[in-house]
């Protein structure tokens, strides 16, 4: 029987201590920093109990374009077998209109209770790890028609991220790409002859992982290059969250000491399949970023 006194609430940034603690005990890494950006531009539901205390946790995030993503599904060990986690869905899924295609990646525990929802599968997650602290080598270099650099805080370059984020992702996402360029430890970007950005990557350091991503390239030579400048010097452990489809990108991992840790669902509702994509996303920011 569901408690009387665990109840939904929409969260704050009051409640941040209370999400970091929920997302340790299921072995999970979110920071401040992270759930700051996911506050900013998305809406976190939970229930509390009578101490107010958080018990569960599910984020929505609305992007520009007729796309949703939903992440951070957490119910409390004690507090399984309530229903809570559909609440969580529920109120995430009503947050944005019936026409609106939703997204997320799944969990085991979680991928019953979605299908139950209406969620279909529409393609994986490669998620790696690399624990060495040997360097990263690219492929010899080649003569290529284009350099990578910091991103400049120029409008222009931004402007031209968002631009190539929106035909990676199949939705614009501008205030996304703008807060986690502020939470990023190094964002890059390839640039043509002209100073155009042809290309870009972030790396954001979590409290276990360096996480690479997003990644955006037009074919995985650039996309390779990108991921070796982001993790240069670094002799931490890696995470990059590949969608499925570019083999060579993929292989370049497996020769290089990335072991993959698992291959999860990418499943949506509200549609018959992700928003078309220009086959340019190498590696996603984060799994509830979509």
């Amino acid at each position: 029987m569901k408690s009387t006194t665990h109840r939904l609430h929409t969260l704050s940034a009051a409640d941040i201590p209370d999400l970091i603690a929920l997302s340790d005990s299921v072995g999970w890494d979110y920071d401040e920093a992270e759930i700051r950006t996911i506050l900013s531009i998305g809406t976190v539901f939970g229930h509390k109990d009578d101490s107010d205390r958080i018990v569960s946790s599910a984020a929505i995030i609305e992007y520009e374009e007729g796309l949703a993503t939903i992440g951070m599904v957490i119910v409390h060990s004690s507090c399984r077998g309530f229903g809570y986690g559909r609440d969580l869905m529920e109120a995430c899924m009503k947050a944005v209109s019936g026409d609106t295609a939703i997204m997320l990646i799944a969990t085991p525990d979680g991928e019953p209770l979605y299908q139950r929802l209406g969620f279909v599968t529409a393609t994986h997650i490669h998620k790696f790890l690399r624990r060495g602290d040997t360097p990263v080598v690219p492929p010899a270099a080649k003569a290529v028609p284009y350099h990578i650099a910091s991103m400049e805080e120029e409008e222009t370059d931004l402007e031209r991220v968002v631009e190539l984020d929106q035909g990676a992702l199949g939705s614009r996402r501008s205030l996304f790409v703008q807060m986690r360029k502020a939470q990023a430890a190094r964002c890059l970007v390839a640039k043509d002859a002209s100073g155009t950005v042809v290309g870009y990557g972030f790396a954001v350091q979590g409290p276990i992982n360096l996480i690479a991503g997003p990644i955006v390239a037009r074919d995985a030579d650039m996309a390779i290059q990108l991921l070796c400048a982001l993790i240069r010097n670094h002799d931490g452990q890696v995470r990059i969250d590949v969608p499925d489809g570019p083999e060579a990108f993929l292989a370049f991992l497996e020769q290089n000491g990335f072991q993959k840790a698992s291959r999860p669902p990418v499943m949506v509702a509200n549609a018959k399949s992700l928003p078309q994509r220009n086959g340019s996303y190498f590696a996603i920011g984060a799994q509830i970023y979509g």
